[in-house]
């Protein structure tokens, strides 16, 4: 996918962001706090002075934020001679996200190549008032914070934001146009207008349209559950093989955050559209025949199906015991 539009062909030139429309937010906080580092020693807001900076915080089951991903990509590669510093600053949402083999793993799948905070603490989030998965801040080259991000979205502005501060840091020589950007599976912007299901917690803490009675036909946006689980605060537990959950959804996309409850475990599943296996609608973790294994903690994408959307009800049959899911999200 290219995000070359008529309007950044018109601006190819480079900066349309005037310096005047770019705010002074404060100064790039201090990252002190942080659990550890990956891909880089430590760095300080003083170390960074002369380079312009991009702090996104994010977790690595967020689908928000893997769909981010792809744009942080391209620039963080496109600008990185012209002196752009991109940090990622990892705040966990789910347990298993403080594990640092977890994020180690996922960062080197999903090419995370620049600096990671690890911020299991929440000191680094706390120190940027932040409150959001994903959050972009813009940081000059003198380390004023010019401009945010909040979410999806607003990527050929961000963009901009960052030639802007490079050209005011005496960068003269920036590449024509704006970056492409090649985004699949998990990465793929959602169907927005065909986006009719929220996110959903499967944990007794935040879940919300569970129907325990296990009916034949869900409303829509609800979910019931088969066999034998442990309602946790955080997620669902499957005891024994067998148990199913079922989804009555609209959207494109079907995801699931889940793993297995320990380590090194395999848990096999089949997934059912409409009581048949998924076939062309077979997202990127499950085969035309509906198959799939749970090996890591992250997020799943079970469906991806063609136009047209409908409802439709989604259903996930574990062949093993011993899987934790945590939440749907959709897209």
């Amino acid at each position: 996918m290219s995000t070359e539009t008529s309007e950044q062909r018109r601006t190819h030139q480079g900066v349309a962001t005037a310096a005047a429309d770019l705010g002074n937010e404060g100064n790039l906080p201090s990252f002190e706090g942080a659990t550890k580092w990956l891909n880089s020693s430590p760095l300080t807001p003083a170390g960074l002075r002369g380079r312009v900076v991009v702090v996104q915080f994010w977790t690595y089951t967020c689908i928000n934020w893997l769909r981010t991903h792809p744009y942080v990509r391209a620039w963080a590669k496109r600008y990185r001679d012209d002196g752009l510093m991109v940090i990622g600053v990892h705040t966990p949402e789910f347990a298993f996200e403080h594990d640092l083999e977890n994020v180690q793993r996922q960062a080197r799948a999903m090419g995370v190549e620049w600096p990671i905070v690890v911020d299991n603490e929440y000191e680094v989030w706390r120190a940027f008032a932040n409150h959001y998965w994903p959050a972009l801040y813009f940081v000059d080259a003198r380390g004023a914070i010019r401009h945010h991000r909040f979410g999806e979205g607003d990527y050929e502005r961000s963009e901009m934001v960052i030639r802007q501060l490079l050209a005011d840091a005496g960068v003269d020589a920036l590449a024509e146009g704006l970056a492409t950007i090649e985004a699949t599976g998990l990465e793929a912007e959602a169907d927005w207008a065909d986006l009719g299901s929220p996110e959903t917690y499967t944990g007794s803490d935040q879940a919300t349209n569970f129907e325990p009675s296990n009916p034949a036909r869900l409303r829509l946006n609800h979910w019931s559950l088969a066999g034998d689980w442990t309602v946790r605060p955080d997620a669902v537990a499957l005891n024994k093989p067998g148990g199913r959950i079922a989804f009555q959804f609209h959207a494109r996309d079907v995801h699931l955050v889940m793993g297995p409850a320990s380590q090194g475990e395999t848990v096999r599943f089949r997934v059912l559209l409409d009581g048949r296996p998924a076939g062309a609608a077979h997202g990127a973790d499950v085969d035309p025949e509906g198959r799939g294994a749970v090996q890591d903690q992250r997020t799943y994408q079970l469906i991806r199906q063609p136009k047209p959307i409908t409802d439709r009800r989604f259903e996930i049959e574990f062949l093993d015991g011993g899987v934790e899911a945590f939440c749907f999200t959709f897209g």
